[in-house]
């Protein structure tokens, strides 16, 4: 398990970035997790593919986080900061998931309050926003309990798993 830099703690996790070190533990809590994850989330169970999965995160354009627990460390959950923009927009997309055995227990729900307060102070974007496939329920109730909004609609929005899906836009925008 990597020591990095702790960004925010709460009370039961803390968030930290993804780095290369995190690359065996990474790994094996996706492969866990994969069953609970199936066919929502895809992520990386070969060193090649973390990798690839790894180098996205480019301190500009994506940040990946990891939600650690405080008393073991453990990988809780991943939450990734994408697509950010700058400029007149300030706004980024938003992708997560937790690690089995931690679902269910609040770590991941902790870790994205303070993953979101990073990055509206520290990062500075104005705006989250988180697209979801519209059957996938619990990351809808997920991010409404997290006062994300539902702003629309879009067909053939992104392509999962091979196959162009549907998406609902949910939001966030920092306090004025």
């Amino acid at each position: 398990m990597s020591a990095g830099e702790r960004l925010r703690t709460g009370r039961q996790v803390f968030i930290r970035r993804l780095t290369d070190d995190d690359r065996d533990e990474f790994i094996r809590r996706a492969a866990e997790s994969r069953e609970f994850h199936d066919p929502w989330v895809f992520l990386p169970t070969t060193p090649e593919r973390f990798a690839a999965y790894r180098s996205r995160f480019d301190g500009t354009t994506a940040e990946g986080f990891l939600v650690c627990t405080l008393d073991t460390h453990a990988l809780a959950g991943f939450i990734n900061v994408s697509n950010i923009i700058r400029g007149p927009y300030q706004r980024a997309t938003l992708g997560y998931g937790a690690f089995l055995p931690h679902a269910g227990k609040g770590h991941l729900s902790e870790g994205l309050r303070l993953v979101i307060d990073y990055c509206f102070t520290t990062l500075g974007l104005h705006r989250l926003e988180a697209d979801i496939q519209p059957a996938n329920e619990s990351s809808k109730t997920f991010v409404h309990r997290h006062g994300f909004r539902k702003e629309g609609y879009s067909p053939s929005f992104a392509l999962v798993d091979g196959t162009w899906k549907d998406h609902e836009r949910w939001a966030l925008t920092a306090p004025t």
